[in-house]
């Protein structure tokens, strides 16, 4: 019933189309982080016209720019596409909502805020892939380049990029005592998980700038939003891109919901950044795919490319909890507090209303076998109780984290349900697909346990709550991790780069088959990364941008 009309609806829009047709030499789909990188660093060159399609609004919001504030974004329709996946096998027929953000900035407008860059061996597995010129040599200098890090610059951190890192804003003594047991449970302390040092426990560090969310809005647009060659059209879903031949030449686009349908031409460039699940979904709508699956959805082919949609990756978490008999952020509250938190944030950018989604973290080998960490383990001195449509601060003193799986055996797949470009895709996603992703959630939940009952922390504990005592045990842990498993919302590898016949973009992330079209976002990666990715999609952002810009010169 609810196809029919989505169809219905956008036959009106097809025989009402707008006759104006605009113009531009760039036309970047998708502004999100890897959208915003292209459209601000190609948008340097005068000489081109850059227009930039997002299909949400603005991210001028308290839910967007007050880090605190970043739980009421996510479960926000205005911020958020929170698409459906179908029911999961491998847990019972459970169905997830995937975030994915719904507004100019796109995941870094609404996301945890964690700056994280992986391990050097994720890139260095990336030119063994048949991906050259992505090992951890050839990307580092782009991290350097996109970041300003408040430590300073020296041979791993960059000083004098766009985009601020900042150390965390709001103390805790629960943090401090966290990071001295981990410690003392045997793993290494580093003093710069983006530095030398990808193994071990550190703080958090964030992508704030004097304690203000840094989304890659706040870095890369605003302040060259006075470019005369640079236009940022809002709330504009692209919906087909067009083609001359093999060559994409523009897009079909619909602005306003279904108001008002238009299309764009673009004379040189058209370069895709909607997203893992956007970006897939928008190649197959417009003739690029698996021949046969286009055909069973009314989709005449212009390219066959059986691998876009494929290769689907996420993390998988597992968030714990426990008692403490210390304050939390979310225990000391009442009218006073909250106004001087207010104020603190306001003058000097410190305090409650800074917060990140954790503020301590671990990479870790749970098996000798293993060459890079497997786990991360991340820890907050606050408990967010999550319910369908909400998340709220616990007012209890309760603290806890998530620890995730960074390499999964599983893989998913994004495709049409039919050639209605205003339907969602269908998302399958087989989360515990292989036992060895459980063995490692269990081993994950007991070392993150392990932690707390250190010297430096067993005097802060209580009591755990979830895992709790009864689930450690007995013989539940693995019923426990199958229950709570939840995705981490770090989708990767859906058009993924290559030179293999499955690859969707060669490594200067053209896309295969056609010309004048690039992807650049976190869909092609190869695979995941290890820890959050916001921080590589800017980097792929960064160097796109320069593969494209190379590719014009030529």
């Amino acid at each position: 019933m609810v196809h029919g009309r989505l169809s219905w609806i956008w036959g009106i829009i097809i025989r009402h189309k707008v006759d104006a047709i605009i113009e531009y030499d760039v036309i970047v789909v998708g502004g999100g982080s890897a959208g915003c990188v292209v459209a601000g660093r190609l948008s340097e060159d005068p000489s081109l016209s850059v227009l930039l399609m997002e299909a949400g609004g603005s991210d001028r919001h308290p839910f967007s720019r007050v880090p605190a504030a970043s739980g009421a974004a996510v479960f926000s329709p205005r911020f958020n596409w929170m698409y459906e996946v179908e029911p999961d096998p491998t847990r019972a027929g459970k169905v997830d909502s995937w975030w994915s953000g719904l507004c100019l900035g796109g995941g870094s407008a609404i996301n945890g805020m964690m700056f994280i860059r992986g391990h050097r061996d994720d890139y260095d597995r990336w030119s063994d892939l048949g991906c050259t010129g992505w090992d951890y040599a050839s990307v580092l200098p782009y991290f350097k380049r996109l970041e300003c890090n408040r430590r300073g610059e020296d041979e791993w951190r960059g000083r004098q990029g766009p985009h601020s890192v900042e150390e965390l804003n709001v103390d805790s003594a629960l943090t401090h005592a966290w990071i001295k047991a981990a410690q003392e449970a045997g793993i290494p302390r580093s003093h710069d998980l983006n530095g030398a040092e990808h193994e071990g426990v550190d703080y958090v560090q964030v992508a704030q700038r004097r304690g203000w969310r840094e989304s890659a809005v706040q870095a890369y647009l605003n302040p060259v939003r006075k470019r005369s060659n640079l236009h940022i059209q809002l709330n504009s879903q692209v919906t087909r891109i067009l083609f001359d031949g093999a060559r994409a030449n523009g897009i079909e686009f619909v602005r306003d919901g279904v108001g008002q349908y238009g299309k764009a031409l673009a004379r040189a460039a058209v370069i895709l950044s909607a997203g893992s699940i956007a970006s897939p979904k928008l190649l197959q709508l417009s003739g690029i795919g698996d021949a046969q699956a286009l055909k069973r959805v009314g989709i005449d082919g212009i390219a066959h490319s059986p691998g876009i949609g494929k290769n689907l990756q996420e993390h998988t978490g597992i968030r714990y909890s426990f008692d403490v008999n210390g304050e939390t952020l979310g225990s000391r509250t009442g009218p006073l507090h909250n106004v001087v938190q207010l104020i603190r944030f306001l003058v000097n950018g410190k305090g409650l209303l800074t917060t990140p989604i954790a503020h301590a973290h671990a990479f870790i080998r749970t098996r000798e076998k293993f060459r890079t960490p497997n786990i991360q383990v991340t820890m907050a001195p606050f408990h967010v109780d999550i319910a369908e449509n909400s998340a709220v601060l616990s007012k209890e003193r309760i603290a806890g984290g998530a620890v995730g799986l960074m390499r999964t055996g599983s893989r998913g797949e994004i495709a049409l349900r039919s050639s209605d470009p205003l339907e969602p895709p269908r998302i399958h996603y087989p989360m515990l697909d292989s036992g060895d992703d459980i063995e490692q959630l269990v081993d994950a939940c007991r070392l993150a346990r392990r932690i707390t009952e250190q010297p430096a922390f067993v005097g802060h504990l209580v009591r755990w709550r979830q895992p709790d005592d009864e689930v450690f045990s007995g013989d539940q842990l693995r019923d426990f991790v199958k229950d709570a498993a939840f995705p981490m919302y770090h989708p990767v590898g859906t058009c993924r780069m290559g030179n293999d016949a499955q690859a969707v973009v060669s490594p200067d992330l053209k896309v295969r088959g056609v010309d004048g079209l690039w992807v650049i976002d976190a869909s092609v990666m190869p695979t995941l990364v290890t820890g959050n990715t916001n921080a590589t999609v800017l980097m792929i952002g960064e160097k796109g941008a320069d593969l494209v810009r190379a590719a014009l010169a030529g």
